[in-house]
């Protein structure tokens, strides 16, 4: 028996139908699937088609349209940046659309972090370290030169199981690893920007990122599948509350974290003092013209005058999950044992 799994699930795949799968038989090709993905998403080819390492970019740029997060901005954290599509928009904004460049213009920089290698980008100082980790927050304000950042972002997700609750606390736990990181970096009355999964207790989420911005909103960029719990908080005016010091510590739960705020609860005067927990609602605004922009879930009909060619990815990942896996197959050492 042969068990074809997909790439991304090899982690959860150990048992199937009653066999224990010693190592995986897995199909593998340079352009595998391409030319039928760039058929069914219209952002996937166009994001090869401008340069642009993933689709996620338009995201960004939609997110940039809508609320101008990055107008005067000049010292730019990006969290999870692989493969650094984000980091590829922000250098464009604050670098290449000024027409200067980082060796000209030192006041302006853009780090970009993750567990993972990435390629280099112009203007874009790439750290491959944890972003739970006190180094890593003490290597940023050394590039910074002790400054603090106009904007963070953070465009990570974990490999999501289709059990919606735990890929939404797992995401939770990731945008609070972001938030601790950037509230010790934001300076008073920066942006911090992070991708959320919408679901059951969200609104508690809201209500500890409104003790900390201004405002809170809730944003689905038109890139953004709608099919998909994906959207984008986005926290304009950081305000450090008088009395609490930020830290990053990794072994903080997020009741710890925000413990003594009372954030999401407020007490009755009733005789029997019950706490009732406080829904804070975000505005939820759909980003991106109706009328210019794509929809990420039609389906469009290319212009047969204009030849087309189905182009390889711009960037190829330099170190996938699934590398030795590859490797294992190469030298047909993939097998399966009852």
């Amino acid at each position: 028996m042969i068990v074809l799994l997909d790439l991304y699930s090899l982690s959860y795949s150990w048992f199937a139908f009653g066999y224990l799968v010693e190592s995986v038989r897995i199909t593998y090709s340079i352009g595998m699937g391409k030319s039928s993905k760039d058929k069914r998403d219209l952002y996937y080819r166009k994001a090869k088609e401008e340069g642009w390492r993933a689709r996620s970019a338009f995201k960004l740029l939609q997110l940039d349209e809508q609320f101008g997060l990055l107008k005067d901005v000049s010292r730019v954290v990006d969290l999870c940046a692989a493969p650094g599509s984000w980091s590829q928009v922000l250098s464009g904004k604050i670098f290449t659309e000024n027409n200067t460049s980082a060796s000209e213009d030192n006041s302006k920089k853009i780090v970009a972090v993750d567990l993972q290698p990435m390629s280099p980008i112009d203007n874009v100082i790439t750290l491959q370290a944890d972003i739970t980790h006190p180094k890593t927050l003490e290597h940023i304000l050394e590039i910074f030169e002790g400054k603090k950042a106009d904007f963070v972002c953070s465009d990570g997700a974990p490999d999501v199981t289709g059990l919606h609750d735990l890929d939404e606390y797992v995401q939770g736990q990731l945008i609070l690893s972001a938030l601790q990181l950037a509230t010790c970096i934001l300076k008073e009355g920066g942006t911090f920007v992070a991708k959320i999964f919408r679901g059951r207790d969200i609104d508690l989420l809201y209500s500890q990122l409104g003790y900390l911005f201004e405002k809170v909103i809730c944003a689905k960029p038109r890139s953004s599948r709608g099919t998909s719990l994906e959207s984008f908080i986005v926290c304009i005016g950081y305000r450090p509350r008088e009395g609490w010091v930020p830290s990053l510590r990794p072994d903080l739960s997020t009741e710890e974290f925000f413990q003594d705020m009372k954030i999401g609860r407020s007490r009755l005067t009733d005789v029997l003092e019950a706490e009732l927990e406080e829904r804070k609602v975000a505005p939820f605004i759909a980003c991106g013209d109706l009328n210019t922009s794509y929809d990420s879930d039609a389906t469009y009909t290319l212009d047969k005058a204009v030849e087309r060619i189905s182009l390889n990815p711009v960037q190829m990942p330099t170190a996938p999950p699934y590398k030795k896996a590859v490797e294992m197959k190469r030298k047909g050492e993939l097998r399966i044992v009852k």
